[in-house]
């Protein structure tokens, strides 16, 4: 098989990641706000869930790159849609809060599989391909940030369940185009024993923050990315 459906998938796998952030941003005030009109409750409630899904992601996205360092690429990716696509059919038929809140926890967590796209990524590029094959990975991620508010929005007006069931229906057409076309890029003797020590992220966060000239950079993507943030999480609330 040739690397172009590969590097399509990967590309399609990214985008769904960020799509799943952007998706609720539109559409979760007015899902909270018909179990509490509270605007102050709508708004810590809006908090949750946002934080809810970025710190899932934080806290897996080392153990999904351990296991599939352990187990292959292959298995991980098509585990992280299928129950991307569960979950985004539990969020849908949410009867309160606390279910569409452990959905969103669950959603995180299948969401962090962008670090084992990433490594398959590197697993099939070479040095001529390597930095169009990563740009392809920041678009993607792009692309998913723009579509995912205007997906959520857009449907929406159909009802609160179908910004959720677009997305579910996109992750599970993805696991079926993964699971037929995707092979494993990671050979046998190249994979790793499980280790407690690369598993924990709160490890590599402080090993990345030491003085170094790398901690520089992640503290201006810090930064740039929290001020990008706080504008539009916070204006759907007043709109």
């Amino acid at each position: 098989m040739g690397l172009m459906p590969r590097i399509q998938f990967i590309f399609i796998t990214i985008f769904l990641d960020a799509l799943g952030i952007g998706l609720l941003i539109p559409v979760l005030p007015d899902i909270i706000r018909r179990f509490t009109s509270d605007l102050a409750m709508v708004s810590l409630y809006y908090g949750y869930f946002l934080s809810a899904y970025a710190a899932m992601q934080f806290l897996a996205s080392p153990i999904l790159g351990s296991l599939s360092d352990r187990f292959g690429r292959r298995p991980v990716l098509l585990v992280s849609l299928l129950g991307a696509g569960i979950d985004y059919l539990l969020m849908a038929f949410a009867p309160n809060l606390t279910l569409l809140f452990i959905g969103r926890v669950i959603s995180g967590l299948t969401g962090a599989s962008m670090t084992v796209a990433a490594s398959y990524m590197a697993d099939i590029s070479d040095d001529e391909s390597r930095s169009k094959n990563f740009g392809l990975i920041g678009a993607g991620w792009g692309l998913g940030f723009i579509v995912g508010p205007i997906v959520g929005g857009l449907f929406h007006q159909l009802g609160p369940n179908a910004p959720f069931l677009v997305a579910a229906v996109m992750n599970l057409l993805n696991f079926a185009f993964g699971y037929f076309i995707l092979p494993e890029s990671l050979s046998l003797e190249n994979r790793r024993p499980l280790s407690l020590k690369t598993m924990n992220p709160f490890l590599s966060l402080i090993k990345i923050l030491r003085p170094s000239p790398i901690a520089g950079f992640i503290w201006v993507y810090f930064i740039l990315f929290f001020a990008g943030q706080v504008h539009p999480v916070n204006w759907t609330l007043y709109t």
